[in-house]
């Protein structure tokens, strides 16, 4: 089997809620997502998408997932799809760094992989552990009541895990933290997401006004070496989130023990293939992850649902649904979400029918 055309789709993501805001002010309220088709010689193809929380979180945006394929894709074509590790090697040959760019790629060759062999990409990843996956619900950055209110109105809904995004006055952070907790039952998992935004004075803080309440701490400062200095003077669990942008970073949080959970984003590590390679790291050595991805709507939600599924219940700390953020649907056949859980579809490959539709006309095809 051998790629034989490569089509991009690129769309817009409105959010039901207008607006999403995390730390440092930052807001969106239209994600731009990219979707790519790849194409085989045997009339097999598979879908894969990336889309990045804006130009201003990571080093990544979405013109430059499209740059970037437009640089890579060309030299793709005839190589064999069902060799995701050669395949792989060849991209990042072909072009240095940028794991984003590839995500989208790897992803629908997993897909096609899945079509090819008559599997769900769950079972191809590993297998599938439990019934369905606990989702956690983001809570846009607003002032305290607000907040609280939109965690009741997702617990209502059958959520109990929950990421406040944080990141700005401390002492009003330590408020949202305090009004949310208090309104949670025991059994609720509550985060606090501060997506680099604290200084470490400003972390030490909040950390050491949450010493007695059940609260995680999530990313607290923009440096590892930040993080890490937070991470030895609290006693509260801690995630590390931005930091883990790579195995080998990984290989370095387990060393320097500086996380509890950490949050594996797939166009962040490059796709399934790198992802699924740090995802079994952490099952070796006892670590808890938050498995998701920046962004994304159905396609998105599809691929980190296989991962997820197929990693074992004791390690996997969440996930999320993205496509329940977003007002346009991109694709058919994902699971019915029952009571703030999801499962991986039972179909060969992602499971999922993109709505061509929607998709749109092409913006390169190669």
């Amino acid at each position: 089997m051998k790629i034989e055309k490569i089509k991009v789709y690129q769309v817009d993501l409105p959010l039901k809620e207008q607006s999403y805001k995390w730390s440092d002010s930052k807001s969106i309220s239209t994600f731009d997502s990219t979707v790519v088709e790849v194409i085989t010689d045997s009339g097999i193809s598979g879908f894969g998408e990336v889309c990045p929380l804006g130009p201003s979180y990571l080093p990544a945006y979405a013109a430059g997932v499209r740059a970037g394929l437009k640089e890579i894709c060309p030299q793709l074509l005839g190589e064999n799809p069902l060799e995701l590790n050669h395949l792989n090697d060849t991209m990042d040959y072909m072009l240095k760094g940028h794991p984003y760019v590839k995500s989208a790629i790897d992803v629908a060759c997993w897909d096609i992989l899945g079509k090819f062999t008559g599997l769900p990409a769950c079972t191809l990843l590993g297998g599938k552990y439990g019934e369905s996956v606990v989702l956690y619900k983001a809570i846009s950055q607003d002032d305290p009541k607000a907040m609280r209110e939109n965690v009741l109105k997702y617990k209502g809904e059958g959520y109990h895990k929950f990421q406040l995004k944080l990141g700005g006055d401390p002492d009003v952070d330590i408020q949202r933290l305090t009004l949310v907790r208090r309104a949670l039952d025991d059994w609720d998992t509550l985060v606090g997401d501060a997506n680099t935004g604290w200084l470490p004075h400003e972390a030490l803080r909040v950390c050491h006004a949450m010493r007695d309440l059940d609260v995680y701490i999530e990313q607290p400062c923009a440096s590892y070496e930040e993080c890490l200095s937070i991470r030895t003077h609290t006693n509260r669990p801690f995630i590390l989130d931005e930091s883990i942008d790579s195995v080998q970073k990984l290989i370095q949080c387990i060393h320097d023990q500086a996380a509890d959970v950490v949050n594996l984003k797939i166009s962040r590590l490059g796709g399934l293939t790198r992802t699924k390679q740090a995802r079994d790291l952490c099952v070796t050595m006892g670590l808890g992850m938050c498995i998701e991805d920046t962004w994304g709507s159905d396609i998105a939600t599809a691929a980190i649902l296989h991962l997820a599924h197929s990693t074992p219940e004791k390690y996997r700390f969440s996930s999320t649904d993205f496509n329940s953020y977003n007002t346009v649907k991109t694709a058919h056949g994902l699971p019915i979400k029952e009571h703030g859980t999801m499962a991986a579809s039972d179909m060969p490959g992602l499971g999922i029918q993109p709505i061509m539709d929607v998709l749109g006309d092409t913006v390169m095809e190669i």
